[in-house]
Order: C-alpha cells, then structure tokens, then sequence
C-alpha cells in the first residue's frame, strides 16, 4: 500500500523506514527538511507540503501522523481535512489525549473523512524491534490500515491488534504509559535500596544481569537499566529530572473519574514531578516545622 507520513522525527522517521523496507511506499513530509532527507536517503519519498504530499497520493488516500500530540497535532488535522476528500483515512499515530481523539475523529466524520487513532510503543527500537500498535476505529478502517501495521508490528500476527473504536487506541496507550511510570520507579527505588547497602559492595550492574535470566522481575526495562548500570560515567553525567508526556498524569485523571484506586502510577508521577523543583519549599517547610514544634536541629543550605 502507499501512504503519506506526516513528521519524520526518530521516531516517524523510523516507522516510515521499515514501511519502505517491506515494499511499502511512502511519501513523507516534515517542517525540518533535513529530517525529511534522511528519510529520503532510506527510501521514502520527498515531498515539500501537506498539499504536495495529499496530491501525491491515490485515493482513498492514507495519512499518518507522527507529530507531538496537543497544538501540533490540532494544527496539522485541521490542514489535513482541509486537503483530505471523504473515503480518506487520517491516521494519528502520537500519544494525543484519547478525549482529544474522540473531538478529532468527530471532526473528520463531519468531512466524510474515516479516523484511526494508534497507541504506539516501542521508541528508538521499533525500526529493528517492530512497534506495539493499539488500535482505535472501525473494522472497516482498520482492515484498510491493515497491510501497514502487519509490517510496522514485531510480527503480523502479533503486538499490535484493534481494541475498539476511535478514541480507544489512545486510551489504552495511555494506560500502558501509566503503568511504565509504576514499573520504571519500581526499578529505581530498588537499585537505589541496594546501593545504599554500602557495607555489601553490591555491584548493581551485576545484580541487573543476574535477574535479566529467569527471574519473575525480568522485562525490556530491566534490560535497558542493566545497560545504564554498567556504564556509571554517563549515569554519573545525568541530572536527576525525570520529564514526563502527559500520559502517566492522564492515566491518574482517569483513576480518579472512574473512582479506581492507582497509588502507585500516582505516586511515579509525583516523583517524577518533585525531581523538577529546583528549590525544595515543602521539606524546608517540614524541617521548620520541627524546629518549632521539638526543637529538633536543622541542617543549613550548604
């Protein structure tokens, strides 16, 4: 099949490369023209516009998107259904908020326009790997999506499949973002336990290979961190601020409109959050409040 992609960063990039390594074609576009010459170089084809890349395309024409999810995302399908005619399909592979993607598919039917919305995973090694794809939108519309994510998946009977209909793809990404938030932290508390064990010598690159074979905490996670440990140079050269997309926070919004307990995708956003003030007001507030209600000691700024 033949299909335009929009935003060819690492990861757009990425897909629209192994879409033209399984005999796909692909015309690509992006703001950054060097990104769309590296794409190039790998097979895909150029193109300068939105309105080049949808005249290049036979109908009914498939266009996908790559693009970071909120103003971006609204500005670029509000171009595209200008462009796009009805029995088109605007796909939008980012991790935009699935109430966003619900807004977005009702505009696009209100042009005749289909809408499916992919959850994708996999980052930096989906190119080798292959992509998880969580499927939102139609039967019919994923059928004619379907060619596309047999190739982009690590196999094409398997990691990826439709789980409803639209707004349903983003959903279900955003809850698995929620739950890597919990994994991730897991892993860090418990590495940083272990070190802290100072008189054992623990070396935790050591410790991460050991539970990587056979171990019921074994994961791709505990691959990459077991990689991180056994290079503490560049471990040592990190600062501690963990950013985060938006999905770990949605998921948490979610729990709470559904009256679902989630405390630990919770408490990983909150870390993550309190890694990004730069000066730390509620323990200084919690140290003087000990000061004056004990008369325990606090320690000055150095």
């Amino acid at each position: 099949m033949e299909l335009g992609m929009v935003g060819l960063g690492r990861m757009g990039g990425n897909m629209a490369i192994r879409l033209v390594q399984g005999g796909h074609r692909v015309v690509g576009y992006a703001r950054r023209p060097e990104q769309v010459q590296e794409a190039v170089a790998q097979g895909v084809t150029s193109s300068g516009s939105l309105a080049e890349l949808v005249g290049s395309l036979r109908p009914p024409r498939v266009v996908w998107l790559m693009i970071p999810a909120g103003p971006p995302t609204e500005e670029m399908i509000k171009g595209l259904l200008a462009l796009l005619s009805p029995g088109d399909l605007l796909v939008d592979g980012g991790n935009s908020y699935y109430k966003d993607t619900l807004r977005h598919s009702g505009r696009a039917a209100e042009k005749g326009v289909h809408f499916v919305d992919v959850g994708t995973s996999g980052g930096i090694w989906g190119l080798k790997e292959g992509y998880s794809m969580m499927v939102g939108g139609s039967e019919a519309d994923v059928a004619l999506l379907t060619p596309a994510l047999k190739t982009l998946a690590p196999a094409p009977d398997a990691g990826w499949g439709r789980v409803g209909p639209a707004g349903s793809g983003h959903y279900v990404k955003m809850v698995h973002n929620g739950i890597e938030y919990g994994l991730m932290e897991a892993y860090a508390e418990g590495f940083a336990i272990l070190a802290a064990k100072s008189d054992f010598r623990l070396d935790l690159a050591q410790v991460a290979d050991i539970w990587r074979r056979g171990s019921v905490v074994r994961s791709w996670l505990l691959d990459l961190t077991a990689d991180a440990l056994h290079h503490p140079d560049e471990l040592a050269h990190i600062a501690p601020f963990v950013s985060d997309s938006g999905e770990g926070r949605w998921t948490v919004f979610e729990s709470i409109d559904l009256n679902v307990s989630a405390p630990v995708i919770a408490l990983a956003l909150e870390r993550r959050i309190r890694s990004r003030e730069a000066d730390p007001l509620v323990e200084k507030l919690l140290a003087a409040m000990r000061q004056e209600f004990g008369g325990h000691a606090v320690k000055p700024e150095p």
